[in-house]
């Protein structure tokens, strides 16, 4: 079982590249740090459940998908 930080990153860089956005505009639409979405992915951040929501809103899924474990 992973940790929940790398799922969370996992499924965050899968869904931002599947609507084809960087990681700069994901930032820029999340309201973020570009270095704190990096790390996001990475899984090397604990992002708290504001960031997540507005991740989420970003990409225009429901927050529980960035949960799910592939």
């Amino acid at each position: 079982m992973q940790d929940w930080c790398s799922i969370v990153g996992g499924n965050v860089r899968r869904l931002r590249q599947s609507k084809r956005m960087t990681q700069e505009e994901l930032a820029f639409e999340a309201q973020i740090d570009l270095t704190y979405v990096g790390g996001i992915e990475r899984g090397r951040r604990n992002p708290s459940l504001l960031v997540m929501a507005r991740i989420a809103r970003a990409l225009s899924v429901p927050l529980t998908k960035l949960f799910v474990e592939s």
